[in-house]
């Protein structure tokens, strides 16, 4: 089930304006290019922002989301007939044999049940070519960033064309083992409408990770540092192996 900021029309929107920073996608285009992938499968694409950078450049896309408004904002976008849109989760997903597969920002995290986690891994799997790469990333535990997620923090007023100002924070309100859960609030000051959206992420350690991609036959190439969050998050590059191996 997708989260209300990303499931609401009216969030949906306005998501973009409201986390307009992307820095975090040049590492995953970079790998793309290494990989030297002509297609890829973007799992939680949301709002289509990194499955339209690929499609620019002439890539061939399968962007995946359970959020039907967010696809809805993506298929709008100028470019947006170019990619294949999905609406549902890994479990939806045709036979496809991609190069790579891509899961941006808290995706991985999002999937919080660990039966649920094996089964997108597994699906993944599947989606690829023999040799293809899967690349996430997921935030250390280590680092408890979630201490950072508070009001004072993260308040912030945004004007946005078409819409006006909205006002916006988080709060985290609980946490409960590696689960953590919080609540972003928006106020749209045009007829006062609040709106807010709960969210549950999933923290998991390296070990963790690589005992779980291992069990879906996944082989780990390399866990890299996030360059736009140095120290605080793994960046696994994984492979199916290919035939014969």
């Amino acid at each position: 089930m997708a989260d209300e900021c990303f499931g609401h029309p009216r969030l949906a929107s306005v998501y973009d304006a409201l986390d307009p920073d992307r820095g975090d996608l040049g590492a995953y285009l970079r790998i793309a290019e290494e990989s030297e992938a002509r297609d890829v499968l973007d799992i939680g694409c949301g709002t289509g922002v990194f499955a339209l950078l690929l499609a620019d450049r002439g890539i061939e896309v399968v962007g995946v989301d359970p959020a039907g408004a967010s696809l809805d904002v993506a298929r709008a976008k100028p470019g947006g007939d170019r990619v294949r849109w999905i609406h549902g989760d890994a479990s939806a997903l045709p036979p496809l044999r991609a190069d790579l597969a891509t899961m941006t920002a808290n995706v991985a995290q999002q999937i919080i049940d660990p039966q649920a986690w094996r089964t997108t891994l597994r699906k993944i799997h599947d989606a690829l070519r023999p040799g293809g790469h899967l690349v996430f990333e997921t935030r250390d535990p280590a680092r408890r960033a979630w201490e950072e997620w508070t009001r004072e923090a993260s308040y912030r007023v945004t004007e946005i064309p078409g819409t006006g100002a909205v006002e916006s924070w988080v709060q985290v309100t609980e946490v409960n083992g590696p689960l953590v859960t919080f609540r972003w609030t928006y106020v749209f000051a045009a007829d006062g409408e609040v709106l807010t959206s709960d969210s549950t992420l999933r923290f998991r350690g390296r070990p963790e990770v690589e005992a779980d991609l291992a069990a879906q036959g996944f082989t780990v190439e390399d866990v890299r540092d996030a360059p736009d969050r140095p120290g605080r998050e793994f960046v696994f590059v994984a492979r199916r192996p290919p035939a014969g191996c």
